[in-house]
């Protein structure tokens, strides 16, 4: 069996040519971290020195070479870590963008429906702070990780060099400090930056839906509490952060404790050595160098536990993005079909989606032959916009088949089919930019004559003429704030542009006021002309022209005809439009009591 390449080597993988200067970086910071060790011998050549001539300091002279050697040899191992931090900076970043590109680009060949799945601001998390985290690794904690496993090895070497005895000493806490590193890192410990990573990402999803609704908060004067999921989030978080930090506080005393008290141990060994020694200047000099040396190891130590973090971080980010790049994207047709006509039609269709336990659609067939308008009503939850999602492909049908001008949409190249449909979403999506290329992006070829046209059959001219550069004005940040009636109408104006000879229609009245939804049935008109059409809708009265209603429950067709028929019928529609007039027809306060 092959063995999987591990976190590291995907991570350097994503660099391109940029790893040659990982490679290089982490060289160069294990030679900065061995030059930075002999400063300390050049220390214990003048110490010793200086010691030994005493009183008389007069034969000192020779001791100041071994200063300057000691101030060259600092600012090289300072100079080549400095260049060692420049060659993974580079990389770094080039990885971080080569790593949200890959991400950008396979979500781009998502199934459409996966967005819809899949909160913005958790895929937000994913590709831009996850990328984030690995660069810090290979920026910073990759080659400090090759400067401190390196030096502890020249460490161990040079603590025997003088005196094995003091060195014993020194590496005792080190070992122990070691141990401790593993037991906050390992075991339950391991499982940590998975769990904490998943919590991030909940909890920046739930924020950005708080935030959407905070003039709810503000109106019914509630509080978080009233937000149930993001209270559940918060508390979630705040819970596994408080139970690591909690496991983690003994062995983190003992580890900063143990680290930085090294020379409580050297002092009295040094005092029992110095008793009887022959060359106490010597033994005073050694003592003075392990007092030295033993904080730059601590140190050391210390940067090796902050780089097993970033290296569990980074673990986890791999994981992560390894996510995204498994959803695949849905099967191409390897010799496309040809679209003839704008019928749409549905064959026994049914779906379910993923990770869900019962069949959204089950078995439903009809058909909307060109130039018909074929309305989806029924209560929510019935499978009326899972159908209109299958027309323009957002996903695939588990049984059945969609067939858009007589062809399967499955055997449709991805721009074939796009090109023959428009689609209107319930909850419309404006860039941030003019509404001219708001319009134009249906098609960026459009003449601002045809945009202006568009426009116009959208019922946009009160929108342009109270804005301060017309269609030249930026919506959104630093821009105008749209309602929404205003904002579904520059969407059509952008389905009208497009021109498609299947329209699909999801709710677009839905958050509109009275006011704009008359307009906006004056913008259906001009956009359904010679059109076929597949609309959802709630409001009946937007229905009652269709030349077939679908009335769809539970997944399933339960009723179909025009308007009249299904009245006729006195079923479920009937009961539905009976309902409606009610709904219509209701009043407030005292005028109802009449």
């Amino acid at each position: 069996m092959q063995k999987s390449p591990g976190n590291l080597t995907r991570l350097l993988a994503y660099a391109g040519g940029h790893k040659k200067l990982t490679v290089l970086g982490c060289a160069l910071s294990g030679v900065s971290a061995l030059i930075s060790i002999a400063p300390y011998i050049f220390i214990w050549y003048i110490v010793r020195g200086a010691l030994r001539a005493m009183p008389d300091f007069s034969a000192t002279g020779g001791l100041v070479s071994w200063g300057w050697r000691a101030l060259w040899f600092a600012l090289a191992g300072a100079l080549i870590y400095f260049a060692a931090l420049m060659c993974t900076h580079l990389a770094a970043f080039r990885t971080a963008r080569n790593m949200r590109a890959a991400a950008a680009e396979h979500l781009v060949e998502a199934p459409l429906g996966y967005f819809s799945a899949n909160e913005s601001g958790r895929l937000r998390k994913q590709i831009d702070d996850n990328a984030d985290m690995t660069e810090s690794l290979l920026a910073h904690e990759l080659p400090d990780a090759v400067g401190n496993l390196v030096t502890p090895l020249a460490a161990i070497a040079l603590l025997f060099v003088f005196d094995w005895r003091m060195g014993l000493v020194c590496l005792a806490p080190i070992g122990l400090c070691i141990v401790l590193l593993f037991q906050m890192m390992g075991g339950k410990s391991a499982h940590f930056f998975s769990k904490y990573q998943m919590a991030i990402e909940d909890l920046s999803a739930e924020a950005t839906e708080y935030v959407r609704g905070i003039p709810v908060v503000k109106v019914f004067q509630q509080t978080v509490h009233s937000f149930k999921t993001f209270y559940r989030s918060i508390m979630n978080y705040s819970k596994l952060a408080t139970d690591y930090s909690m496991a983690c506080k003994k062995p983190m005393v003992w580890f900063t404790t143990v680290l930085n008290c090294t020379f409580i141990l050297l002092l009295p060994l040094g005092a029992i050595l110095l008793q009887g020694a022959q060359d106490g200047a010597g033994v005073l000099a050694d003592l003075i160098f392990y007092v030295l040396f033993t904080p730059f190891c601590a140190y050391m130590t210390n940067r090796l536990m902050y780089a097993g973090q970033a290296f569990m971080e980074a673990g986890e980010a791999v994981r992560k993005l390894d996510q995204l790049l498994a959803v695949k994207p849905l099967p191409q047709a390897q010799k496309p079909a040809s679209i003839h006509g704008a019928g749409v039609a549905f064959e026994n269709v049914s779906f379910t989606y993923p990770g869900a336990s019962a069949p959204a659609l089950q078995g439903v067939s009809f058909t909307a032959a060109p130039g018909q308008t074929v309305a989806l009503v029924g209560p929510s939850g019935g499978g009326k916009s899972t159908a209109a999602s299958l027309i323009p492909r957002f996903w695939d049908a588990q049984e059945g088949r969609v067939l858009v001008g007589g062809a399967d949409v499955r055997a449709l190249s991805q721009r074939d089919l796009m090109s023959h449909v428009a689609f209107v979403f319930q909850d419309t999506r404006l860039f941030k930019s003019s509404i001219l290329e708001n319009i134009r992006a249906a098609r960026p070829g459009a003449t601002r004559e045809e945009a202006l046209a568009a426009a116009h059959a959208a019922q946009c001219d009160d929108i342009l003429k109270k804005l301060p550069q017309g269609i030249d004005t930026m919506v959104g940040a630093k821009g105008v704030y749209l309602s929404g009636g205003e904002q579904q109408r520059v969407a059509l104006a952008r389905a009208i542009l497009k021109d498609a000879p299947i329209v699909v229609l999801d709710e677009a009245t839905a958050f509109a006021d009275p006011e704009n939804e008359a307009l906006i049935q004056k913008a259906f008109e001009a956009l359904a002309r010679n059109k076929t059409v597949v609309m959802i809708a709630h409001r009946l009265s937007t229905v009652q022209n269709a030349d077939q209603i679908l009335v769809l429950r539970d997944g399933r067709i339960v009723e179909r005809g025009a308007h009249a028929s299904l009245l006729y019928q006195n079923g479920e529609y009937a009961r539905m439009w009976r309902d409606y007039q009610t709904s219509a027809q209701w009043k407030v306060g005292k005028e109802a009591e009449v």
